[in-house]
């Protein structure tokens, strides 16, 4: 089994499960049962996504998954700040910050396999294929 724990994007993804279990806390009791909910739902799942994906042979599916994750987690954000459900607008701002740096992260990741994978074609693409 792959180790996980040395990853930036672990690390990040850590970090920001973390931050949303403090902050919820703060929220109203509807705000938390509701968008506090999944907000820690969707940084849970992606922290368990990087897991797998970091252990999977086929990496690129499961990095796709958590760009779509990452996204989703984004808008449950603009929702609570639109709704008021964060205590301050540093709240908000920490947390749509630390979401963009995990998409980042993954998206240096899907093109460092993007570009491994046009590297391994070209070392095997037979002479004169033209490739």
């Amino acid at each position: 089994m792959a180790q996980y724990e040395h990853l930036p994007i672990y690390k990040a993804a850590f970090d920001l499960l973390i931050y949303f279990e403090k902050i919820v806390k703060n929220f109203s009791r509807y705000n938390k049962y509701t968008h506090g909910t999944a907000l820690r739902d969707l940084a849970r799942e992606a922290l368990v996504l990087i897991i797998r994906a970091n252990n999977s042979s086929e990496k690129l599916p499961v990095l796709e998954e958590l760009r779509i994750r990452l996204e989703e987690l984004k808008t449950v954000i603009r929702i609570c700040k639109e709704v008021s459900a964060f205590p301050n607008f540093n709240s908000f701002e920490t947390s749509i910050n630390q979401v963009i740096n995990l998409s980042k992260q993954n998206e240096g990741w899907m093109k460092n396999l993007a570009a491994k994978s046009r590297g391994r074609n070209q070392m095997t693409a037979p002479a004169g294929s033209g490739i």
